[in-house]
């Protein structure tokens, strides 16, 4: 989600990357906290209109949303089977409550609304920006190094393990439904945990080495321009409308 999306070129990439982080926070926990259907349908409505106005590719972000609702989905199917109510459909022995529907539905709504949200508004940020943006809004350093840091070696990880998935096949290994293939995965997961923490001992003497006591030196400011106080001003606005339809 912190990758840029191509083509994004529209008024919400030149807003401060410290106001976009405000307000996707205090987005989330509203539309978190919201119940009813119709400020969840607002939500999501409003998170389309900032998608379509924000100059992202479509495409690119609506793929992004493919696992989440693949997932929910399910959620979908099931809640309604495990949730007591008026019985919406039978199907034989099966009985799909209306009140399960609804809180699936609910749920839906509401990863749907969050997450594009987030896309919309932190989609352009690279994790740099994301973490200096942090810095600034007063996270705790700790935090933010631990972002950072998961960040930057996730893709050191995932090549460690592709060169032990490879080693695994040139001896022969293929994986079956058997005691062997379980244990050689387990044998891989404990040694791809044994290699990580090696390399991070070794990642931290280096950083040491030059000079590195716990916290990043911020170099380059943000600074407030003319997008931010329009843009603040409009998700104000939408914030005070989803609370006052959820709570008035």
């Amino acid at each position: 989600m912190l990758e840029p999306l191509q083509g994004a070129a529209g008024i919400i990439h030149r807003v401060d990357p410290r106001s976009r982080v405000l307000v996707a926070t205090a987005m989330s926990v509203v539309v978190a906290m919201a119940d009813r259907l119709d400020v969840l349908v607002a939500a999501l409505a409003v998170a389309l209109a900032g998608l379509a106005i924000s100059g992202f590719s479509a495409a690119a972000a609506l793929r992004r949303l493919i696992p989440l609702n693949a997932i929910l989905a399910v959620l979908i199917l099931l809640l309604p089977l495990t949730t007591d109510g008026a019985t919406l459909l039978a199907v034989g022995p099966l009985n799909f409550s209306h009140e399960g529907f609804l809180l699936g539905t609910a749920i839906a709504l509401k990863g749907n609304a969050i997450v594009l949200t987030l896309i919309v508004l932190l989609g352009t940020m690279d994790v740099v920006t994301l973490g200096h943006a942090l810095s600034h809004l007063r996270v705790p350093g700790k935090l933010t190094h631990l972002l950072l840091f998961t960040v930057r070696y996730l893709d050191v990880l995932h090549r460690e393990y592709l060169r032990l998935r490879a080693a695994m096949k040139t001896r022969g290994f293929r994986p079956r439904m058997d005691r062997h293939t379980y244990r050689s995965f387990g044998y891989l997961v404990g040694m791809l945990l044994i290699r990580s923490l090696d390399r991070s001992e070794r990642i931290t003497a280096a950083m040491k080495c030059r000079g590195f006591r716990g916290r990043f030196y911020l170099l380059d400011h943000f600074h407030f321009s003319w997008c931010d106080l329009p843009f603040g001003l409009v998700s104000l606005a939408v914030l005070l409308l989803l609370i006052l339809g959820e709570w008035t």
